[in-house]
């Protein structure tokens, strides 16, 4: 089992080692990142394998609004720290039973990260040309 720690990120804090951070107010609850969020949740590892393995679980529960049936408060919502330790540890000890799938998945889910991102920079392109377009046909 990957050997994590689980606490409450401060703010201008500095982690020695491997880290992913998980957003724990608003909607987003749950997100998770290489670089800090002011109200997140740090997760400290040993090594970076066990890091990429638990960020690919967290991105999944987090796209799959998982932590939504967690948040309590009713102007922002957030996640308490027991509740996020509690359900993420459990999540970790069935991913690690089904460890083969998880790598399948983990793999499919970095395919369609890598297309978003390309898509997204064509995108960006088509809007860029489109004004390129419009302000030559505009100054006629």
């Amino acid at each position: 089992m990957p050997d994590f720690i689980i606490k409450t990120h401060r703010k201008d804090a500095v982690y020695k080692g491997n880290s992913i951070y998980i957003l724990n107010k608003g909607l987003n609850s749950g997100k998770p990142q290489k670089e800090p969020f002011t109200n997140s949740f740090v997760i400290l590892f040993q090594n970076e394998e066990d890091t990429e393995t638990v960020y690919w679980l967290a991105y999944s529960l987090w796209k799959a609004n998982f932590w939504h049936q967690s948040l309590i408060g009713s102007v922002i919502p957030f996640l308490r720290i027991h509740e996020f330790k509690k359900e993420f540890n459990s999540k970790v000890k069935w991913m690690l039973q089904e460890h083969e799938e998880h790598l399948k998945q983990v793999q499919a889910l970095r395919l369609l990260e890598r297309q978003e991102n390309q898509f997204q920079k064509n995108i960006f392109l088509i809007n860029e040309m489109r004004k390129v377009i419009l302000s030559r046909y505009c100054k006629k």
